[in-house]
């Protein structure tokens, strides 16, 4: 089951047992969720391809006292509409339950207009979001179960792209490899490529599928016992999480290395999802060369 049919299963279960659960959709899965129609068809929208409208009307539900779940590809969730996310929903202080599809470049053949890397970054400048970044489909169900009894405002990123076995989902770092050289920080579903480009390193890894709020604790605990250099991997935008870093350890003499997407270079041959990776360093030779040069000096560096 890939996440994205995770995320139509846990929703459908949803709507059957709450009834404040509901879902707006802007014809994006649209098909996926027949059985939520067919079952709760006075709770189920789909306002056709306007996505500001699909937010908008989002945000009436939530000051009606609904939980909504909005759901489309990356850019249609947060580019298209951001003014509708800041004013519609931060602005009316409530919230809801953003689920994108197609992560950063996961339907290239698509085009540009499909990708949207700097998603997470773009959340970040609004306050009181929480964000899941599952690393497996496994962990769709517990990160999005937790949020339909609350009201704040979430987002849910969903990627084709996914580790060998899922990992815990609770708040916070989790240790999945201890070291003394330094601490890599791998969110979500880009812990697979971290693993294997580490697996001769004397690195602690953490993994986080909840990158938002920061657990600052969990990484100064972590530095405590390897060596303050840090490197941040995220599945999207290139240091989207490094001021997070900085600010949790600002007492303490650090560097840090952040890689991502890259933010300087335009890629117009659309090609595949893992050429995107290896052309922005994310496979697991770019990532191994990044590392062993930042902490070592040595390592080939991705061009």
């Amino acid at each position: 089951m890939s996440m994205r049919e995770q995320f139509v299963r846990t929703t459908t279960e949803a709507m059957d047992a709450d009834p404040r659960v509901a879902l707006v959709l802007a014809e994006i899965s649209a098909d996926r969720f027949t059985d939520a129609l067919d079952r709760h068809a006075d709770r189920v929208f789909n306002v056709g391809i306007r996505e500001q409208a699909m937010v908008g009307v989002a945000g009436g539900l939530a000051l009606a006292g609904m939980r909504p779940v909005l759901h489309s590809i990356t850019p249609f969730v947060v580019e298209r509409p951001f003014e509708q996310l800041k004013l519609d929903l931060g602005h009316q202080g409530v919230g809801a339950i953003a689920v994108s599809t197609g992560a950063s470049y996961d339907y290239p053949a698509a085009g540009r207009t499909h990708m949207a890397p700097g998603d997470v970054a773009l959340i970040d400048t609004l306050p009181g979001w929480t964000v899941h970044v599952p690393g497996h489909p496994d962990e769709v169900d517990a990160l999005l179960s937790r949020e339909f009894a609350h009201d704040g405002p979430v987002y849910l990123r969903l990627s084709d792209r996914a580790n060998v076995e899922p990992l815990v989902t609770g708040p916070g770092w989790h240790p999945v490899r201890h070291g003394r050289d330094g601490v890599v920080l791998a969110v979500g579903p880009i812990l697979a490529p971290v693993l294997a480009a580490t697996a001769a390193m004397d690195v602690t890894v953490l993994y986080t599928a909840t990158i938002r709020p920061f657990d600052a604790d969990g990484l100064r605990a972590a530095v405590r016992t390897a060596s303050p250099d840090v490197v941040l991997v995220e599945p999207y935008l290139r240091g989207t999480s490094a001021h997070e870093v900085a600010e949790a350890l600002a007492d303490t003499p650090h560097r840090v290395l952040s890689l991502g997407v890259r933010r300087d270079r335009e890629l117009r041959a659309y090609g595949t999802a893992d050429e995107h990776e290896a052309a922005h360093g994310l496979g697991p030779t770019g990532i191994a060369g990044e590392v062993a040069h930042f902490l070592h000096g040595a390592g080939e560096r991705v061009a």
